[in-house]
């Protein structure tokens, strides 16, 4: 297990801690492309128009929602290691052979099978109150009666230095902190048991990691380390955060008990993997993705269903159409991310011999609202030929590019090894209202938006994988 508590830390290191996004600098690529390139990737401006025709308008109009919405009723939440999740991937598998797609090969791997029990908190003092919870990924239980003790509130890591173990030990320590953004913010529920065990906390709490709420907890992963007493960690709204911070604030003792029950092991999950061949460079890839698994509440749909069923929509698209590039484009269903980018991890070191095969990464996993553009990671000139397939996307209000030195989740993982690669940039604004929780269903999502999703990321993946020059590292 040394080795999967490495990869979590790895896995909160690039996910959480990556540079501000920037705007690309629309003056930097005037001379960085030659001619000839530009006008090529102009010329795909009538193959780019009939694939968003056929799918915003045209046969497939629809039916990125119809399907997603036949898988998400049908199987609801898809934890990391249950059999849901493997009959999901089954479920997939033969969506994708009923397109008569049918180079799709399984790798298996080992995942975490945390499953979530009763839980429950009550505040005793200062008034009876219960506390809505959701326990974090990998909680330790407390005993069957529970932990009972006193509430510390911080709003930061330098709060609770600054108390002292003096003022912690024994205690509950609930972490307030408003958000700003994710990244910035989510250190608070992937660390905070560790920080808060370090200074003798009995169990630690985390206000949820979002901007909005109607009394909703957001659960999440959160990481324990060797060598540090594993206490029970959960979430709590925002409105019962800020009711304790404010009876804490005005001096007054809050007492919480708290009881959280679950049970962790190990189980046999599978990456999925659809190739489209090409018929030039078949052995060079582009890649589109999304995970397939997903927390134990809401059913999953925007976190990450959208991403999945566009990365499905790729080949299936491009297969009715009769379009097929130079060189393969894979679609890849990553297992068990929700729990630490397992499958991710496990697909760089399985193919880590063939990494430079990779022509450009691509993952759907913020959302599929309305595509703006992409969010790209890589060296100038391929950003700035990136940048100049995103001119064919004005159309739909996608041209758009971000730069980001580690965009995406799982992708994250290969991208980090040098190779180009984006997420999708969309209007994600209330995102993380809904984020790892009960309300992660399809009336998050829209029809017309899965439709442009669906369609701007077949094409972009169609124009890279077709273009007459890889993408360069």
């Amino acid at each position: 297990m040394n080795v999967l508590y490495a990869l979590l830390n790895f896995y909160i290191f690039i996910s959480y801690g990556k540079a501000a996004f920037l705007p690309r600098d629309t003056d930097s690529c005037s001379n960085e492309l030659p001619e000839e390139l530009v006008q090529e990737i102009a010329g795909y401006q009538d193959v780019v128009n009939e694939i968003l025709q056929y799918v915003i308008e045209g046969n497939f109009k629809g039916q990125t929602y119809d399907e997603l919405a036949k898988f998400v009723d049908k199987f609801g939440p898809r934890p990391s290691g249950s059999d849901t999740l493997e009959q999901s991937i089954d479920y997939m598998i033969q969506l994708t052979r009923d397109e008569d797609i049918n180079n799709i090969v399984t790798e298996e791997l080992e995942v975490p099978h945390w499953v979530r029990g009763e839980e429950k908190i009550t505040m005793y003092e200062p008034r009876n109150k219960d506390i809505a919870v959701l326990g974090l990924g990998r909680s330790v239980t407390t005993p069957p009666e529970g932990i009972t003790a006193e509430v510390v509130v911080v709003k930061n890591f330098e709060e609770l230095t600054n108390l002292g173990r003096d003022n912690i030990n024994g205690k509950i320590v609930l972490f307030n902190p408003i958000f700003t953004t994710y990244g910035e913010t989510v250190v608070h529920r992937t660390q905070g048991a560790v920080k808060a065990a370090q200074m003798g906390a009995v169990a630690s709490l985390v206000r949820s990691i979002a901007p909005f709420s109607i009394n909703s907890p957001h659960t999440g992963s959160q990481n324990y380390v060797p060598d540090i007493n594993k206490i029970p960690t959960a979430a709590i709204t925002i409105e019962d955060a800020d009711l304790i911070s404010r009876l804490y604030k005005r001096g007054e003792k809050v007492v919480l008990n708290i009881q959280m029950q679950s049970t962790y092991d190990t189980k046999t999950s599978r990456n999925t993997l659809i190739d489209y061949k090409g018929t030039q460079d078949p052995d060079k890839l582009v890649i589109v993705s999304g995970h397939i698994d997903s927390w134990d509440v809401g059913q999953g749909a925007m976190d990450d269903g959208g991403g999945l069923f566009v990365s499905w929509a790729v080949p299936v698209i491009l297969h009715r159409l009769n379009l097929r590039p130079k060189r393969t484009i894979r679609s890849i269903f990553w297992t068990a991310e929700e729990l630490g980018l397992i499958g991710a991890y496990a697909y760089e070191e399985k193919h880590r011999n063939e990494s430079d095969k990779i022509n450009f990464i691509m993952e759907s996993d913020e959302g599929t609202f309305a595509p703006l553009g992409l969010e790209v990671a890589g060296n100038q000139a391929a950003r700035c030929i990136v940048a100049e397939i995103l001119k064919l996307f004005e159309s739909i209000n996608a041209s758009t590019l971000i730069e980001s030195e580690s965009p995406g989740s799982d992708i994250a993982v290969l991208v980090n090894t040098g190779i180009p690669g984006a997420s999708l940039y969309n209007a994600n604004e209330r995102y993380f209202w809904f984020h790892h929780t009960d309300g992660d269903t399809m009336t998050v999502e829209d029809e017309h938006e899965l439709d442009l999703g669906a369609a701007f990321w077949t094409a972009v993946a169609y124009v890279i994988a077709d273009l007459s020059v890889d993408i360069p590292r």
